[in-house]
């Protein structure tokens, strides 16, 4: 009896043996043994090799995103508030937020880029548009700060931007919806969309030296609505 004890309790292990080896995933030891975390690792007091430049969307702002690691470099303000860092609280920062249609303390950030020398990314500038009040944001990867914040004209909606030509003499924005013009008189009934409402594409000049923007000319279109687009290189 004690002999047939034995071998069943041989035999109930090696079935548990079997049965743990068949439910074992695929490769499991692969993922254990696999140097990929190493691949990703950067010691701290080292560089990344790249920095990603993150567009914040609803949130104002724009991160910074260190790779191979994907650590998170710096959340930089720019056009909403950030208790924080104190952006739009201290009396430095407090016109940043300014608009002709008074403070505006949120916007909608897209559409990260970068400058540009020969059509090469230099690393001087990152430009960022605003949604929501036409607007469009300098940083300045010198100090990775907010330096400066440009509101454009005769625009509803500034999706359609920003795009930098090859040497950044010019950032572009077109108005994502045609509207009156800001000269119009008054309110503009949707009945006259026809005559009184237009798009319009607008070249923003940028310093070489400061990188300080001016609206060098605006383009005054039909009253269709522009989205995404990319200034050409070359002879393009």
């Amino acid at each position: 009896m004690i002999q047939l004890k034995t071998k069943a309790i041989v035999l109930a292990a090696l079935a548990l043996i079997v049965g743990t080896n068949a439910c074992k995933p695929k490769n499991a030891g692969t993922a254990v043994s696999s140097d990929a975390a190493s691949k990703t690792y950067v010691a701290p007091g080292k560089y990344d090799e790249f920095y990603n430049f993150v567009s914040g969307g609803f949130s104002g702002q724009l991160s910074v995103y260190g790779l191979p690691s994907g650590r998170l470099l710096r959340v930089i303000p720019v056009f909403s508030v950030d208790p924080e860092k104190g952006w739009g609280y201290s009396e430095e920062t407090k016109p940043m937020l300014n608009t002709s249609h008074g403070e505006v303390p949120w916007d909608d950030l897209h559409h990260v880029q970068m400058s540009q020398t020969n059509g090469e990314i230099d690393g001087r500038w990152v430009f960022g548009n605003g949604n929501n009040t036409p607007r469009v944001a300098r940083i300045d990867l010198a100090t990775f700060r907010t330096a400066e914040i440009l509101e454009i004209p005769n625009s509803g909606g500034n999706h359609s931007s920003p795009f930098i030509t090859e040497n950044t003499e010019y950032v572009i924005a077109g108005t994502r919806f045609s509207v009156p013009f800001d000269n119009a008189n008054g309110d503009v009934p949707i009945d006259s969309y026809k005559e009184n409402f237009k798009g319009s594409i607008s070249f923003i000049s940028v310093d070489k030296e400061s990188g300080n923007m001016d609206i060098a000319f605006q383009l005054h279109c039909p009253g269709v609505n522009f989205d995404l687009s990319h200034a050409g290189k070359g002879k393009s």
